[in-house]
């Protein structure tokens, strides 16, 4: 696992090396993006979303410790499912 880990990507033929930093990173696959905050609205799992598809990975948790019950601030985010 590797925190606050700058994220390189290419876009339209340009490379950025630091893009954005992923909060976690797990096994190199997995960004988990970490908040604080009373409510998690659809900025927050649009902003996780656009990680994912910037870094070509599928899977991230969006968690939330402002939340009443850690169990209730913890959201799946995956890039590339049909809705």
């Amino acid at each position: 696992m590797q925190r606050q880990r700058p994220i390189a990507i290419e876009y339209d033929g340009i490379r950025f090396d630091h893009a954005f930093r992923a909060d976690l990173l797990v096994e190199d696959i997995l960004i988990v993006e970490l908040k604080s905050i009373e409510a998690v609205h659809p900025v927050h799992k649009k902003q996780l979303l656009t990680y994912l598809r910037l870094s070509h990975r599928q899977l991230g948790l969006l968690i939330n410790f402002g939340a009443p019950l850690i169990k209730n601030g913890i959201t799946r985010v995956v890039n590339g499912l049909d809705r």
